[in-house]
């Protein structure tokens, strides 16, 4: 599953970063591309979550600029995949969790996964009735509702150890983001917690992790969150699509080998309150993964994962058929291989 990329030197990247001029945090100078023309449209709407774990997305708009893009547009939404954002036409691209729009492909969304984006952001929290994930068989646990990314992380999790999700799970659906006083109050026995959360339930010293997908196989393996884009754009826009993929990957590198720079931007473009959970946050999570992980493994180990859960119908091959793209990630890891 792993390449055999170069190692990604940080005195390179940094070396090429400035602090002078508009470009400032990001202002990493873009190599230039034998013969490659110019984007075949100058906007580009990107989907903007709450999500601080996309930060190489939210990081990316001077490097898009950089890349020819001079309408660069960032769409919020409380649609909450990709996937479905796309589907109603209102972007073009957006970084999100692969399990639910995993179950968009299989729906008929038009998305395309593209490439991977980082590793690792979710985090199983319990209390001491929880220290395994079969210790969920028969508890509480907080979802925000069917389809949620926690309900499909944690559904794909469950199968994996032969429980099935729609028996052996009682699922607690919660309105509110306030699933750490559930678990501090002892209401719910165990809940998915995704950046700023989990740091600061570690902060704080509530509960326990029970599953870190940063470091816990099999899940530090495979992304949680990939760059998925509107099949109509990818087709008319291939240059366009490749710019963009370069941008945000870039940001990537950023995130991995210039966490304090990349924290501080967040807090400064208002995508993070606190510094020290999102510099946290930057050191914990496997940015750098995006060159040496195959993003087909991620796709059929989750979509297998999915289909025996019954969340999909369709065979991780169709899935990969239908719903992936990975011409420009291949070309763009020949270019950046730092």
């Amino acid at each position: 599953m792993h390449g055999h990329a170069r190692p990604f030197s940080r005195r390179r990247f940094l070396g090429g970063l400035t602090v002078a001029g508009t470009a400032g945090l990001l202002g990493v100078h873009p190599r230039p591309v034998a013969a490659e023309p110019p984007p075949e449209t100058t906007r580009i709407r990107l989907l903007q979550f709450r999500s601080a774990c996309q930060a190489p997305l939210y990081l990316s708009e001077e490097l898009l600029r950089t890349e020819g893009f001079t309408d660069v547009q960032w769409v919020r939404s409380n649609l909450d995949n990709v996937s479905k954002n796309l589907a109603a036409g209102g972007v073009d691209l957006g970084m999100n969790f692969v399990g639910p729009n995993l179950i968009g492909v299989d729906s008929g969304d038009p998305a395309v996964i593209l490439a991977g984006g980082h590793v690792g952001c979710f985090e199983l929290v319990g209390t001491d009735r929880v220290r395994s994930i079969r210790d969920l068989k028969g508890k509480k646990v907080a979802v925000q509702g069917p389809g949620s990314a926690e309900h499909v992380f944690l559904s794909a999790m469950v199968t994996l150890v032969g429980l099935d999700p729609r028996r052996d799970i009682n699922w607690v659906p919660y309105d509110t983001p306030d699933a750490v006083a559930l678990l501090s109050e002892e209401k719910i026995d165990a809940f998915m917690a995704f950046p700023p959360t989990a740091q600061e339930l570690r902060a704080k010293k509530l509960g326990h992790v029970v599953v870190n997908s940063a470091v816990d196989r099999p899940w530090s393996q495979y992304f949680c969150c990939m760059i998925i884009g509107h099949r109509e754009f990818i087709r008319k826009h291939p240059v366009a699509t490749k710019r963009a993929m370069r941008a945000i990957l870039k940001a990537a590198d950023l995130c991995a080998l210039a966490p304090e720079r990349a924290a501080q931007s967040l807090v400064d473009k208002g995508l993070a309150k606190q510094y020290e959970y999102a510099f946290q946050l930057m050191k914990e999570l496997p940015y750098g993964k995006w060159r040496d992980y195959n993003p087909e493994d991620t796709v059929r180990f989750y979509a297998l994962r999915l289909h025996e859960a019954g969340m999909i119908k369709s065979s991780p091959q169709k899935i990969i058929a239908q719903g992936t793209d990975w011409r420009f990630l291949n070309e763009l890891k020949k270019e950046m291989k730092g």
